[in-house]
């Protein structure tokens, strides 16, 4: 793997982790890199605009991920990892003891008012925005199931879902009798081992129909997503989600079919391995 892939690669592992823009785990990884450096030589060596350079380190001042110093013209210092990681974890864990606090109530009380829920028969369709909120959804689907589910997808898309809860899912989904299969494009027979440490049931490499995800559960539900843009929060990082039997089973039958046209991992040359159908 070449060094401007490892790059991506930590880009990609930095915003799924830290839930950066993929400029702001840009600027906060040349930092490590380089040391204390001014914001308009920073943006100089970056090729940004120095306007936004600006706007997104003040951004990464106010989350505790870069500090400044007191000198004319200031410097920018990149905070250690380690503290870095403490903090979002800080973050996030005072996050979920809100909702643990006040979820029960505003439940309770919900009830209370409204003693009869309607729910509809009908085929229900939603679009999901956010790479967060398209993986919790993921998550969802597959913590509840116990049949077959397939994920579609790039090797990306798994390299950034490796560090959310899927693989932990994947997991309550056995236990509950299911099984996930990945399929995943593949053109790097190096990364193997990366897509067997996903945790899935089972995994096969293959062509897909698109540079988008598919996940499916057996006749339930569908989580459909346009080609996976880089940044995290972008409003182009979407998916469709829906219940209609007929487009659930279609897609389902899709991935059955990719699925017995792909290779097992398992039995992969990694030295002869090209990436195409032989």
């Amino acid at each position: 793997m070449s060094t401007s892939d490892h790059f991506e690669k930590l880009y990609s592992e930095l915003s799924s982790v830290l839930n950066l823009e993929k400029l702001e785990a840009q600027l906060y990884l040349h930092l490590l890199r380089t040391g204390p450096i001014t914001a308009s030589a920073l943006a100089k060596e970056l090729d940004i605009d120095r306007a936004r350079s600006y706007r997104t380190i003040d951004k990464m001042i106010r989350a505790n991920i870069i500090s400044t110093t007191f000198s004319s013209p200031k410097l920018c210092i990149p905070i250690e990892p380690e503290e870095v990681l403490k903090l979002a974890l800080k973050k996030k864990e005072e996050e979920i003891d809100i909702i643990k606090k006040s979820g029960k109530n505003v439940i309770c009380n919900i009830n209370n008012i409204f003693t009869s829920h309607h729910i509809s028969p009908l085929p229900t369709f939603r679009v999901v925005q956010g790479r967060s909120n398209v993986y919790f959804d993921i998550e969802q689907l597959i913590e509840n199931s116990s049949d077959v589910v397939y994920i579609a997808t790039t090797l990306k898309d798994v390299s950034q879902m490796y560090h959310t809860s899927i693989p932990e899912k994947i997991t309550m989904c056995e236990n509950r009798g299911g099984e996930v299969r990945l399929i995943v494009e593949m053109d790097d027979p190096s990364l193997v081992s990366f897509v067997t440490r996903f945790n899935a049931t089972a995994t096969r490499i293959g062509k897909l129909p698109s540079k988008g995800r598919m996940v499916v559960e057996k006749g339930k539900q569908t989580i459909l997503s346009d080609a996976l843009p880089d940044q995290s929060n972008s409003p182009s990082h979407f998916s469709l989600v829906t219940n209609s039997y007929e487009i659930v089973c279609n897609i389902f039958t899709l991935c059955s079919l990719i699925w017995k046209n792909s290779k097992n991992l398992d039995t992969i040359d990694v030295k002869n391995y090209t990436g195409k159908k032989r």
